[in-house]
């Protein structure tokens, strides 16, 4: 009787590094002990100015390294990458994430089940409350109010995320792509620079007519803290125009104008004045730069553009 052997496609695994050589190189160290045989890693720089980021390629001589002269934005960091990558999936992990030995098989298992899926994401945990849950799949994003929850936020892990399920979005700190998928739908949208991109590239993975799962018996550690981050002028930024751009190219009809009315006339003045009440002028000023943007970039044939592979 033969016995089939099991198959193990590669993976490219791609991480974008900015200023944390030694989080990064903490990242590739967990990677080299999973259980799965068929990988490569793939470290794309984004210019960092303050950290040499040479010493991951010094300690780490066998992965893919790409040292950009500039900072292009995470998307792109993560395009690089994908241009790169040689296997049939592509894995985008955030260099703060640990994992354990086991986490990737279950995820090749997922995609190899099913052709129908394009895009799934394990469970995500925080580093340092490895027994909290920071993601178990989206809830759909609400195109009036532009607000979505991770399912199982700040639970405990109490085995109650058992099972897989569809959810409307991967999480971009951990994410699995076919690489055909890539191919069909196009790379992530350079406009974004930083934050919404993944959740764009996953609305368009959907309207390429796959699914998009959480898959339970996988999972990673992530090292973002458990409480809130501080909000900084540029995360506001970002965040706000880049919530518009999502928008612009994702939401239309009357969710379309009911959105932006909702962005312009009620969110962003409340959040904008928060700041300006409490004296913080740069974030204040952030919210009306968010907004500027879009003004001076009406007609912007970019921010519709999907690059290809």
């Amino acid at each position: 009787m033969s016995i089939t052997k099991k198959k193990y496609p590669l993976v490219s695994i791609i991480t974008v590094n900015y200023n944390q050589a030694a989080v990064s190189c903490a990242l590739i160290e967990s990677l080299n002990k999973i259980t799965y045989p068929n990988f490569e890693i793939i470290v794309i720089d984004n210019a960092s100015p303050d950290d040499d980021a040479s010493i991951i390629k010094a300690r780490y001589p066998n992965i893919v390294f790409v040292q950009n002269p500039i900072n292009y934005g995470f998307a792109a960091g993560n395009n690089f990458g994908l241009m790169r990558a040689r296997g049939e999936y592509v894995l985008l992990l955030n260099n703060d994430i640990e994992v354990p030995s086991g986490f990737m098989e279950p995820l090749v298992d997922k995609l190899e089940s099913d052709k129908s899926i394009g895009a799934v994401s394990p469970l995500i945990k925080y580093f340092y409350a490895a027994d909290t849950v920071q993601y178990a799949g989206y809830t759909p994003i609400n195109y009036i109010t532009m607000r979505n929850t991770a399912i199982g936020h700040q639970q405990k892990d109490n085995g109650q995320f058992n099972t897989d399920r569809e959810t409307a979005y991967a999480h971009g700190a951990a994410m699995m792509v076919p690489i055909e998928v890539v191919k069909k739908v196009g790379l992530m949208s350079y406009i974004f620079f930083l934050y919404y991109e993944e959740a764009d590239w996953c609305a368009r993975i959907k309207q390429a007519g796959y699914k998009i799962f959480f898959v339970h018996n996988s999972y990673v550690l992530h090292k973002e803290s458990v409480s809130t981050g501080k909000l900084s002028a540029l995360k506001i930024y970002y965040l706000n125009r880049n919530r518009i751009v999502f928008m612009r190219r994702n939401v239309f009809g009357r969710d379309f104008y009911g959105g932006m009315a909702y962005q312009f006339f009620i969110a962003i003045p409340k959040n904008a004045f928060k700041w300006l009440i409490k004296g913080k002028i740069n974030l204040f000023l952030a919210y009306y730069q968010a907004i500027g943007w879009h003004l001076t970039h009406l007609f912007d044939r970019e921010i519709h553009e999907n690059p290809q592979l």
